[in-house]
């Protein structure tokens, strides 16, 4: 069935009002979409801060070792590398508590005793994982402080009479083995960004999420961020201007996660990169090995001291008032998310049903009836072909003539020279 053009004219007329609805709802849908990720990331914002807050809070009444003060507990770590007798840890702590050589100016010191944590477990967790070898490993400023601890001479064997080998046998410890240096110059540093108004220089980490863009259940922290350094070792920077946390810490930890149990640093491995430890003594290594067994005491350890947050009954309070503040400001950015997120699915299913009959309408348009310019009707002005042309008159006689007469010299009824059909015929032959 062919449509007349009033008719087509209406079904244009019907398609471009689909179009421009459907335009109208595709604006909507991406305007919905922009306030779905605005949300998401202000909620992801939100519980970052909550988990920050709870491991403080959770975190900030801790007794070093067992009751002893922070000097103590120093005392204690210094005590414990000095009995890792003929190692180069024990060496420097020697020499560092009773003199002073030139060979020594260079060395920042050794990792036990760069980093303090604040709760005994985690600093026994740190500790184990990192093992004994990293724990006494010297920490240099530059790479001349490498060269003159150790010489060797044109064979490439140790020359004992030079550098921290000629330290050791004067003052009677002689070392055995290998030992660990770490050179700050030379350790690629964190490429991230850290918190500058922070003292600590705390690194700024992406925290594993979810699909759901929440954090895994039972996820603390990193544990890069977790070490505290005393003002001795703030100001330290390498002359590329990078602190201790960004080059020895991070090169040691790098994105190791912290979970409080097994079952929780389990769940989350998939979001697991640099390997991660639980507080009930899991650990998980980058290689993908896991740790099993009883746990075993740890001769070296991180300092453990109370003073690294405020645990004073008004901060604590502080705190928790900040976490209701928080959760409060989550709960609403989650029902504000959950209300776009149901105005996207109305306006997507809006779309789609429009979409539909736009493309329904027009697969079931009929075709246009074309008039041709020769199959005029009748009644149409000039379209009887049996009319005469204006100008023009077939009966017509031209000026000066009548269609009746005859030509000069002729007779309508006269034959032509030898045709008889309309000449006068003799009597006797009619």
């Amino acid at each position: 069935m062919e449509t007349t053009p009033l008719t087509q004219q209406v079904i244009e007329f019907n398609d471009k009002v689909l179009q421009d609805e459907l335009h109208r709802l595709g604006l909507k849908v991406n305007h919905h979409e922009e306030n779905i990720r605005f949300l998401k990331s202000e909620v992801n914002t939100v519980q970052e801060s909550i988990a920050d807050l709870r491991i403080k809070l959770g975190k900030g009444v801790v007794i070093a070792n067992n009751g002893a003060s922070v000097q103590e507990a120093e005392t204690l770590v210094i005590q414990s590398i000095l009995n890792q007798e003929k190692t180069a840890a024990s060496l420097v702590c020697h020499l560092r508590k009773y003199e002073q050589t030139q060979i020594m100016k260079d060395v920042l010191g050794v990792v036990a005793t760069l980093g303090k944590v604040n709760d005994d477990n985690l600093s026994s967790l740190l500790s184990e994982y990192l093992g004994i070898d990293n724990m006494l490993g010297l920490v240099c400023k530059t790479y001349n402080c490498i060269k003159d601890l150790e010489i060797y001479d044109n064979k490439g064997i140790i020359d004992k009479k030079e550098g921290i080998h000629r330290l050791a046998g004067t003052i009677g410890r002689p070392l055995d083995g290998r030992f660990t240096v770490f050179c700050l110059e030379n350790i690629r540093p964190f490429s991230g960004k850290v918190m500058i108004d922070d003292r600590q220089r705390h690194l700024i980490l992406h925290k594993p999420r979810l699909p759901s863009g929440e954090a895994p259940p039972g996820f603390l922290g990193f544990a890069v961020n977790m070490i505290h350094m005393d003002e001795a070792y703030l100001g330290y920077l390498t002359p590329n201007g990078h602190g201790l946390r960004e080059t020895l810490f991070y090169s040691l930890f790098s994105h190791l996660q912290v979970y409080k149990t097994t079952a929780d640093l389990r769940s989350a491995i998939p979001l697991i990169n640099d390997g991660a430890i639980s507080l009930d003594g899991g650990i998980f290594r980058p290689n993908g090995s896991f740790c099993l067994g009883d746990r075993k005491n740890v001769e070296v350890k991180f300092t453990v001291t109370a003073n690294l947050v405020d645990s004073s009954t008004h901060g604590s309070t502080t705190m928790e008032y900040q976490v209701k503040l928080k959760n409060w400001e989550k709960e609403r950015l989650v029902e504000d998310l959950k209300r776009e997120e149901e105005l996207l699915k109305q306006v997507k299913d809006l779309f789609a049903n429009l979409k539909q009959q736009l493309m329904d309408s027009r697969l079931i348009s009929p075709p246009v009836a074309k008039v041709s310019p020769t199959n005029r009707s009748p009644a149409t002005p000039g379209s009887n072909q049996f009319s005469a042309t204006r100008g023009s008159n077939h009966f017509a006689a031209s000026p000066g003539s009548s269609p009746f007469a005859a030509t000069p010299r002729s007779n309508p009824f006269a034959g032509t020279p030898g045709n008889s059909s309309f000449a006068a015929k003799p009597p006797h032959m009619r």
